[in-house]
């Protein structure tokens, strides 16, 4: 099946981890459990004391249970019944009438946002990792589990194999800029990563390092079409996919398809634009029309309104970012230890993410843009929160690693530290309490 002896290597690997994280959210809940609440953020509490997810039906089904939490709720709920699906909270109880508002797609409001008062969290979250846990579902609803098991069951699916993907991808980078000893490394160090966990949940990062990874390689290897089409399906994942527009549509200019060379007189004449130059433009920034065309349906309008008033994130929230990571950096230093616990992991992400970009910039800088972009926004989107998981997106993080870990001391001394860090978030997760 595979050529390549180290492709067969990264599937063993992945194959043993798929079976692992599977054996452990059962294996430490027989043996440990912890003592709500969780203190770590200042609204934690409230929302890990005992029986504070008995409400909320998409987090209670017992089949792959630990697999499931926090956002999970969501995910499941559009796959089983769409984005107004009952169960999730609503923001906005005021908007509704009797009367659905026409349009044609996306622009139509749906008739169920109109009839039911309010705006469902549910739209703050991408629809194509739900899309393909509905499509998955259909086939695994032969093993007759009811819709929220089988939703669950494949969303695991699908997260573990665009983890798979992407560790083909970093393998390709690394090897290429490295050896395939780092490949290798590389692969394996997005598996281990304090966040990695994040992986094998009911949460989009499997998919979207899959799709990102990949759209990446194909760019590289002159595929811009595919890489256009894998960017389009990330960019409906998270919205931090769309800015795999800005290395496609540098791979484009870098052609300079409309610029010819006088090789004896060393002068650049301007040949026109011909239709094959548009269109290829128009190919590279894809993703930048499709997310434009969903943010200005009703869709992304209610995307908006969500993460606002709700998560209270925003693009570029400079002022909130600043407060809120100053706080978060105090925390490490006073007396409340699962906070100083939780922005130390916190801060550990952002430190190597912008690190890992900023020296990946010579050696790699379609991946070093792509991957600064991704923690730079997300870093800045307002809330101290989360940043260790989103830095998996940010290919730069495990190549840095990589190269680092070609020295046996740190190979083993990263791997130590990070696969405890990683254990202690896993175990918070599978319990409910905060784990970013």
């Amino acid at each position: 099946m595979f050529r390549n002896p180290n492709h067969r290597t990264i599937f063993g690997i992945w194959l043993g981890w798929a079976i692992i994280m599977l054996a452990y959210h059962v294996f430490l809940p027989a043996r440990y459990t912890i003592q709500p609440p969780d203190r770590a953020l200042d609204w934690t509490a409230t929302e890990t004391m005992p029986g504070s997810q008995n409400g909320k039906i998409y987090l209670n089904e017992p089949f792959l249970n630990r697999h499931v939490s926090w956002d999970s709720e969501y995910y499941l709920a559009i796959a089983v019944g769409g984005y107004e699906a009952p169960g999730p909270a609503r923001i906005r109880g005021e908007v509704g009438n009797a009367t659905a508002t026409t349009g044609y797609w996306p622009f139509v409001i749906p008739p169920q946002a109109v009839v039911i008062p309010g705006i469902s969290l549910s739209y703050a979250f991408f629809p194509f990792y739900p899309m393909m846990m509905r499509l998955l579902a259909l086939p695994l609803s032969l093993f007759g589990l009811n819709a929220i098991a089988t939703a669950t069951l494949a969303g695991v699916i699908v997260s573990m194999l665009g983890t798979l993907a992407a560790m083909f991808a970093l393998y390709e980078f690394a090897s290429v800029e490295m050896d395939e000893a780092s490949g290798v490394r590389a692969a394996f160090y997005m598996l281990i990563f304090p966040s990695g966990f994040f992986l094998a949940e009911i949460y989009t990062e499997g998919l979207f390092v899959g799709l990102a990874f990949s759209s990446l390689l194909l760019l590289r290897r002159g595929y811009r079409g595919w890489a256009a089409v894998i960017a389009i399906l990330a960019t409906f994942t998270r919205a931090a996919g769309v800015v795999l527009a800005i290395p496609l549509i540098i791979s484009w200019i870098k052609e300079a398809e409309w610029l010819e060379l006088d090789m004896e007189w060393n002068q650049i004449y301007y040949r026109g634009v011909p239709w094959r130059i548009v269109a290829n433009g128009l190919i590279a920034a894809s993703p930048l029309f499709a997310f434009f065309l969903w943010r200005i349906s009703y869709y992304g309008l209610a995307f908006s309104l969500v993460e606002e008033e709700f998560f209270g994130r925003g693009l570029l929230s400079f002022g909130v970012t600043f407060i809120t990571w100053s706080d978060g950096l105090r925390a490490i230093f006073e007396s409340n230890p699962q906070a100083a616990a939780y922005y130390f992991v916190e801060w550990l992400g952002v430190i190597i993410g912008f690190t890992a970009c900023i020296v990946g910039f010579k050696k790699h800088p379609d991946l070093a843009i792509f991957g600064f972009l991704v923690v730079f926004l997300s870093f800045t989107s307002g809330p101290a929160q989360g940043i260790y998981r989103y830095v998996l997106a940010a290919p730069p993080v495990f190549l840095f690693l990589s190269r680092l870990g070609r020295n046996p001391i740190f190979d083993r001394v990263w791997t130590i530290a990070s696969m405890l860090i990683m254990s202690i978030m896993c175990a918070m997760y599978m319990f409910n309490m905060w784990s970013g």
